[in-house]
């Protein structure tokens, strides 16, 4: 119960990124395709983040300790990017179009998902 929760969390999370930041589009148009479209995306961020983060955040320490973690910005804004091709790749209609709109989506995924799960009862979301 709690991975569905999150998955849905990330998907409303990548929702208002769409909505909100430019060089984000979701090509699907009908509302089913466009909810199974942020699902298998938020699927995918959710491996990309689980997978490929914990390496990153190993071999970068250094430049982490030398910003004072704001490479990090860097990171997710890279990795978000990152999920936007390989969603494109396998055929989904989720675009992201370059850093800068990687930078803004993935700090306003990280926003919505910590209020939602702010508001999510600790007893659905075990975290």
């Amino acid at each position: 119960m709690a991975f569905v929760v999150r998955v849905v969390v990330v998907a409303i999370a990548l929702a208002v990124a769409v909505w909100l930041v430019n060089g984000i589009e979701l090509g699907a148009t009908s509302t089913g395709g466009r909810i199974g479209t942020l699902l298998v995306v938020a699927l995918i961020f959710g491996i990309v983040n689980a997978v490929l983060k914990p390496i990153i955040k190993v071999i970068g320490c250094p430049l982490y300790v030398l910003t004072l973690g704001l490479f990090g910005l860097v990171v997710n804004a890279l990795l978000f990017w990152l999920v936007g091709t390989l969603s494109s790749g396998v055929g989904l209609p989720f675009v992201v179009e370059g850093f800068w709109p990687g930078f803004w989506g993935a700090i306003v995924v990280a926003v919505v998902g910590f209020v939602l799960h702010l508001i999510i009862p600790d007893g659905i979301d075990r975290r």
